[in-house]
């Protein structure tokens, strides 16, 4: 069973940078495609950005793309989301989810196993 714990969230003034990371277990292959969705109150949980665990090929939504970074340390089983000059309208709750595929995913439904969640604030 896939178990995915996120850490690093918190609060960030607008402009600044946070990496969030997600550590990974029970993982019983390479072939995996990770995820990092959003969501704020009152709206629907929204893809970040994806990345495929074997061949690290990245994957961004087009609002995230160029200030959000995507990538995974394969020793330490870590996904991690660097985002830097942060907006207010990025405030949420962070996601890591796993899907067991090696083709690009950006559907929630697409992935089977979820963490808990981080919560990400940036003021104004």
């Amino acid at each position: 069973q896939v178990q995915l714990v996120e850490s690093g969230g918190g609060l960030a003034q607008a402009g600044g940078s946070l990496r969030l990371s997600c550590a990974a277990s029970g993982l019983t292959s390479r072939h995996y495609y990770m995820g990092w969705f959003r969501q704020a109150p009152g709206k629907e949980r929204e893809f970040v950005a994806g990345i495929s665990w074997s061949g690290g090929g990245t994957y961004y939504a087009g609002s995230m793309k160029g200030r959000f970074t995507i990538s995974r340390d394969s020793a330490k089983n870590t996904v991690y989301l660097q985002m830097t000059s942060l907006k207010p309208e990025d405030t949420a709750v962070y996601y890591c989810a796993a899907a067991y595929r090696i083709s690009t995913a950006t559907s929630v439904g697409d992935f089977e196993s979820w963490g808990q969640g981080t919560q990400v604030t940036v003021s104004s």
